[in-house]
């Protein structure tokens, strides 16, 4: 893969100084058009071989365009709060938004990269010596996810790169993915020659020469790397790096195509949407099985109620928990019951453990991003919890049934999501999602006695009385939400909330059992 880069291209100086101003021009008018329609953003991803000019290139990115709206993130190793989250929370949170261009220094495959490299030149002792101090680092729900850095957990992590990558496209998103590249006699002369001259020697560290003593190893896990994550979506473009001229026309160019692509709107695919669900035959779905007849009285309730919150204050502060984070999503149709039931935990725990999110129409900031990113900007560190009131199934719920989005986006959208509680899972967080269901009888009640009653005056809107009416809709969304989204580990708990005591106590029960199972 890596050939075409070998063969000494080059650029005469002469030459550059005739392209540069051009390029450069073309450059900043392109960023300004992009910048004025604000529509879609560009994300640069610079990856490669130790002396090929990375660097350099994000410098020269940064001198021809606006850095003003450059946004330029270098990646070294993650912080203990890095490594308390997902391998991809700190990606997220320097995505580029709408009308603007992100270039990633260091990206998502590095760390995949130089753990799989680290295991096989290690062999096996040395990798179970590392994820020994791995898990004394980052915790051993994380370390497991990590595990020996084997084919297949790299293979794995690579999908996982592939499936972000296709959404982030499909957000409508331009990815240019460059990876610089030296031959092994161009990256010793390379790195000879910047650590010779005193104003260049610092570039140079111990881990380049190790990692170049390993040359051969890097590159089989790079090329592997490449050829299993260039996509329709998102192909890699190879660049070599040893003419500073060649090296600086050539990304140059490429970055100018990919804004020309952008501006004009065209990807280089489009995932096609999959077939639309259709309710069954016999118009029997999931929410007929709810039994709201179960109920409690008020005595057994404040006993049960008593007896639980205890049980989940003593989970809450159970040394596991320090390495595992908690995640919980509340859904259900409007008055049935989330955020009465929310104010049970919290009653029930320290209020420096948890934060409780209410989702509602997204920020104009959030609408500059793709969709899951308001959502991963508040996944807890470990030792926390986060309650979501409404959450990302939003998409697949109210978005799908008022058509805010279109078909393709909330279809695509149960993968998405499947992978992201997947991702959440994998880096040690407990994720307990409830569907609390009420009848249409039930519902009624509850909306006119917030209108007649002063201090709930402000649970009831015209939205309330007007998602009533789209009742056989909304039952069609949950219903393939919670067929497409209920796996066995982060299966939906559905509790019928017609009774309010009973649910509350229900959900506690479901949530403690949850807990104590995964710790």
């Amino acid at each position: 893969m890596f050939e075409s880069a070998e063969i000494g291209h080059k650029i005469k100086k002469a030459e550059f100084a005739r392209q540069e101003p051009l390029l450069r021009q073309a450059l900043l008018t392109a960023q300004f058009k992009l910048l004025a329609q604000n529509k879609a953003p560009v994300i640069i991803l610079v990856n490669g071989v130790d002396g090929a000019g990375k660097g350099e290139t994000v410098n020269l990115f940064n001198e021809w365009m606006d850095p003003r709206h450059l946004y330029t993130h270098a990646f070294g190793a993650s912080t203990e709060t890095e490594r308390n989250r997902p391998d991809m929370w700190r990606f997220w949170q320097a995505l580029p938004p709408k009308g603007s261009i992100g270039m990633l220094f260091g990206s998502w495959y590095t760390d995949p990269i130089l753990q799989r490299v680290m295991s096989k030149m290690g062999g096996q002792k040395q990798t179970q010596q590392q994820s020994q101090k791995r898990s004394a680092a980052v915790g051993t729900a994380q370390a497991k996810h990590l595990g020996n850095n084997t084919s297949a957990e790299f293979e794995k992590r690579l999908a996982r790169i592939r499936d972000h990558e296709r959404m982030l496209v499909a957000e409508g998103a331009t990815i240019l993915k460059l990876w610089f590249h030296l031959s092994k006699d161009a990256q010793a002369s390379r790195l000879e020659a910047l650590s010779a001259n005193k104003a260049t020697a610092w570039r140079v560290t111990k881990d380049d020469w190790r990692r170049y003593k390993h040359y051969d190893e890097f590159i089989e896990v790079c090329e592997l790397a490449l050829r299993e994550t260039s996509t329709g979506e998102a192909p890699w473009h190879v660049i070599e790096g040893s003419n500073h001229a060649y090296r600086s026309l050539a990304a140059g160019n490429l970055l100018l195509d990919a804004l020309g692509r952008t501006l004009k709107g065209t990807k280089a695919t489009k995932t096609p949407a999959e077939p639309l669900p259709e309710r069954s035959l016999d118009k029997l779905d999931i929410l007929n099985t709810a039994d709201y007849s179960r109920s409690l009285d008020r005595a057994t309730y404040e006993r049960r109620l008593t007896k639980l919150q205890g049980e989940l204050n003593l989970l809450a502060r159970h040394k596991r928990v320090r390495d595992r984070s908690l995640v919980l999503v509340f859904e259900g149709m409007d008055a049935a019951g989330k955020g009465s039931t929310i104010r049970r935990i919290t009653g029930a725990i320290d209020a420096r453990f948890y934060r409780v999110v209410p989702v509602a129409a997204p920020t104009d900031e959030e609408r500059a991003q793709p969709y899951l990113w308001r959502f991963w900007r508040q996944i807890p560190d470990h030792g926390h919890a986060v309650i979501f009131d409404r959450s990302w199934y939003g998409r697949v719920l109210v978005e799908r049934v008022e058509k805010f989005c279109a078909v393709d986006d909330w279809m695509r959208a149960y993968h998405e999501i499947n992978e992201f509680e997947d991702t959440l899972t994998d880096s040690g967080a407990i994720v307990i999602k409830f569907w609390l269901s009420i009848s249409q009888e039930e519902q009624l009640k509850r909306f006119k006695l917030r209108e007649k009653t002063p201090h709930k005056n402000y649970k009831i809107t015209p939205d309330d009385w007007r998602n009533r009416k789209k009742w056989p809709a909304y039952e069609l969304a949950v219903s393939d939400m919670i067929d497409r989204t209920s796996s066995e580990i982060t299966p939906w708990n559905m509790v019928a909330s017609d009774d309010k005591l009973w649910s509350r106590v229900e959900v506690l029960k479901r949530m403690c059992a949850t807990i104590e199972k995964a710790l």
